[in-house]
This record gives structure tokens, C-alpha cells and sequence, in this order.
């Protein structure tokens, strides 16, 4: 009786346990399996383990999606006179994006913070104004950076180097211009200026970034090439303002060394500019159509053939350029940069569409007769490879 009592049980018990197996089985869960199963939720890489790197397709992709999703578009308005109108509200403006009319989000009249870079040039082809350049600090901490604004310092010749980082302290811009060192005969202009616009890219967003260049117009040695430059200054909503030293000066010094004119490129490879915009690149400045140019070079990211480097960089991003030939002049062209980056209207829009590839033309009519309108004139995203 005692035995016929524990059958009955033992019986259940192999039954239960070829039930588990088998319903085990039909999920699939056995201790083996389950090992080989990635982990649900986040997955913890091991101690030391690299991260897999993000293709640089996609990287591309979302530098471009954050770099449009706000357009700046500073604007300044003079009338017959040429003195600066102060008077006009957000309804008197009408911005339009590849011909179709934007609505704004942002409407600012010169009370924006900046976010500056000096970029000097400090080869020896300037030793001649080196003391009125360095002099300029006091006239830019005044009427350039104000109350509001952050400035750094960087200086170029055979390299490129950063003086001071940002900071909102004047005395410390001014004793760092007053100090600035001679170089060497190298000028490179255009890597320079792809570090100032690198480090305007860091900056808030709710600051206009403003790129200040004291230098000579032209280039001699950058990896850096001027389409690129100002293909990422557009997309970064820095404006160029630029003061051109007269390259006569360096004369003084006896027979200036032969520097190489920037070439666009081996023709069998690269398409070559129409032959005005060629004429443009070496034309007088005054009076000259550079908008061919412009949309030229940022499309292609290349060099342009003559000696408006500046000029030409100023006008792809809705800044002025001045020219200086006494040393004067040089804090006379400074005092005015100030006066109109403290007085510009400042307008934003959001560009829609989900494919915003492509050469982007930016125009600003203004409900007031007579006046003259100034911004920049575009930008331009390339397609994703």
C-alpha cells in the first residue's frame, strides 16, 4: 500500500516535467539559447569598447538639417542720403526665399548680442601698418563689440593662431591687439577665415556671429579653399566684414617676394568660371556685379583667379568692405563697421520643404521708397553623396 501511494505521484511528477520540456521547446527558451539573446533595452557597451563611428553620409546629412533650420538675414536700409533708416517695423519688410515670401520669426533692430572674431593678418607684408593696426583695438572694443557682445582674437600668417577666446571683457581685446606679433611672409587668409567661422559655428544660436578681417586680399598657401569658406560662413549665418590693407604698403619694405594667384583647378577635372565672372574676379571693385562670382564659388567650393578676395567674401554674406590706404583710415572703416552692425535690422525665417538641396537666392523688399537694401544674398546646401 505504501508503494502503491508514491506511483501515482511519481507519475505525475514525469509527466509535469516532459510537459515543461516540451512547451520549453516550442518557445524556444532553453538556458543555451537564452545566453545567445541580445539583452532588452539599452545595450551598455563593454569597459573600453570604441563606440562605432556614424557614417559620414549621415553625419552630413544632419549638419545640413541644423544648419538651415534657422535662416539669419541681417539687413541694412539707407536712404538717398546714405544715412542708415532706423524708423521701419517688421511689417515693412517682405523676405523671400527662392522667390516664395517667408514668415518671420525673429525681428530684431541692432539689439541682437554678438559673437565676434578679429581675424588679423600679422605677415610681414603688413609690417608698414602694424602700428595702426594694433592702435584699431580701442576703436573695435568701442564700436564694434559695445555692451552686449563677445569677441576673440585670432591672427594669420604661415599659421593660424588664436590670441584670445572668447570673452566680454574689452581690456582684454584691446591689450591683446595692442600686442599683436609680426609673422612670417605667409598669408594664409583663407584657412584663417575657416577658423574664425569654426568657432562662430560653436556659438548660441540667439547671438548674431559676425567674422571682423583685417588684412590684405589676397591668399597665398591655404587649404582652405574660398568657395568652401563662404559656403560655411552662408550655412552658419556668420556676416564678413572686412578691411583690405593696401598691398602697395609692403612696397616700402623693397621688392615684395612673387606670390602664387589661387588656381581654380586642373581644367580636365574641375569646370572652369564663365569668362565674366573671370572678368569680375580681376575687375575694379567699384561699381562691379560680383553676385556671378558669388553664386560661382559656392557652388563649386573653389578658388576665384584675382585680388577681391575680401570684397567678394563681404558680399556673400551681406557685410561691407572697406579699402585703406593711410593708416587712418584703417579705424575710420572700423568705426563704421560698428555703427552699422549696432543699427542693422535683424530678420529670421524657417525655410520649408524637406528637400532644401541646392543654390538658395535670398531677397528683402522694404515698403519704403527711395531706400537702398543691403543683405545677403543666399546660401547654398550640396546634395548628400
Amino acid at each position: 500500500m505504501h508503494t502503491s501511494c508514491r506511483k501515482p505521484h511519481a507519475v505525475a511528477l514525469r509527466v509535469l516535467s516532459v510537459l515543461l520540456l516540451i512547451a520549453a521547446g516550442a518557445i524556444g527558451f532553453t538556458p543555451s539559447v537564452c545566453a545567445q539573446e541580445e539583452p532588452v533595452g539599452p545595450i551598455h557597451p563593454k569597459s573600453g569598447a570604441k563606440p562605432e563611428p556614424i557614417p559620414q553620409s549621415e553625419i552630413d546629412k544632419q549638419a545640413i538639417r541644423v544648419r538651415v533650420s534657422e535662416v539669419t538675414a541681417p539687413v541694412t536700409v539707407l536712404n538717398s542720403g546714405g544715412e542708415m533708416v532706423l524708423d521701419l517695423t517688421e511689417k515693412n519688410f517682405h523676405v523671400y526665399d527662392n522667390g516664395a515670401e517667408q514668415k518671420l520669426d525673429h525681428f530684431d533692430v541692432g539689439g541682437d548680442p554678438l559673437s565676434i572674431v578679429l581675424l588679423v593678418e600679422t605677415s610681414l607684408h603688413v609690417e608698414p601698418m602694424l602700428p595702426a593696426i594694433q592702435h584699431v583695438g580701442a576703436v573695435f572694443t568701442e564700436a564694434v563689440m559695445g555692451t552686449t557682445s563677445e569677441a576673440a582674437v585670432l591672427t594669420f600668417d604661415n599659421s593660424v593662431d588664436v590670441r584670445l577666446k572668447f570673452t566680454t571683457d574689452p581690456d582684454a581685446v584691446q591689450e591683446t591687439v595692442n600686442h599683436l606679433p609680426l609673422g612670417s611672409d605667409e598669408v594664409l587668409l583663407y584657412d584663417g577665415m575657416s577658423g574664425a567661422i569654426a568657432m562662430l559655428e560653436q556659438r548660441p544660436a540667439v547671438r548674431r556671429k559676425i567674422l571682423v578681417v583685417v588684412s590684405e586680399a589676397q591668399d597665398s598657401g591655404s587649404e582652405a579653399k574660398l568657395g568652401e569658406v563662404l559656403r560655411r560662413a552662408q550655412l552658419a549665418n556668420v556676416m564678413i566684414y572686412s578691411i583690405g590693407l593696401s598691398t602697395a604698403m609692403a612696397d616700402l619694405r623693397g621688392q615684395p617676394k612673387p606670390r602664387p594667384v589661387p588656381g581654380i583647378g586642373p581644367p580636365d577635372k574641375d569646370p572652369s568660371p564663365p569668362h565674366s565672372v573671370i572678368e569680375a574676379a580681376n575687375a575694379p571693385i567699384q561699381g562691379l556685379d560680383l553676385m556671378p562670382l558669388v553664386i560661382w564659388l559656392v557652388k563649386t567650393g573653389k578658388n576665384a583667379v584675382g585680388p577681391n578676395s575680401l570684397a567678394i567674401a563681404s558680399k556673400a554674406t551681406g557685410g561691407l568692405h572697406e579699402n585703406v590706404k593711410r593708416d587712418a583710415s584703417i579705424q575710420k572703416a572700423m568705426d563704421e563697421i560698428g555703427g552699422e552692425l549696432h543699427a542693422q535690422y535683424t530678420l529670421g525665417y524657417r525655410p520649408a520643404g524637406d528637400d532644401l538641396t541646392g543654390y538658395h537666392e535670398i531677397k528683402v523688399v522694404v515698403d519704403r521708397p527711395g531706400v537702398a537694401v543691403r543683405t545677403r544674398p543666399g546660401y547654398y546646401i550640396p546634395p548628400v553623396e
